[in-house]
């Protein structure tokens, strides 16, 4: 997931789901909900696959970024 094309945080993932550039969404199971729900909730209204991961630890550690994350978006290839 480090060299894929990619939004990183709640605000970023919005914005690019939002633009219709987004083809996947990770999720932290340890985020606050009132973060996430929003994004699971556009995920679903726009048909984007959702996948959960244990931890913001982990999904920060995914992307090579050395905090966690609530949310990872992969973009489509422009």
């Amino acid at each position: 997931m480090q060299h894929a094309q990619k939004a990183v945080g709640s605000r970023q993932v919005k914005k690019a789901i939002v633009k219709g550039s987004v083809w996947k969404v990770f999720i932290a199971e340890d985020a606050e909900r009132h973060v996430t729900r929003p994004l699971i909730e556009l995920c679903k209204e726009r048909d984007i696959e959702v996948q959960f991961v244990d931890s913001m630890e982990q999904l920060g550690k995914a992307c090579g970024i050395s905090v966690g994350s609530a949310a990872v978006a992969l973009l489509k290839e422009e």
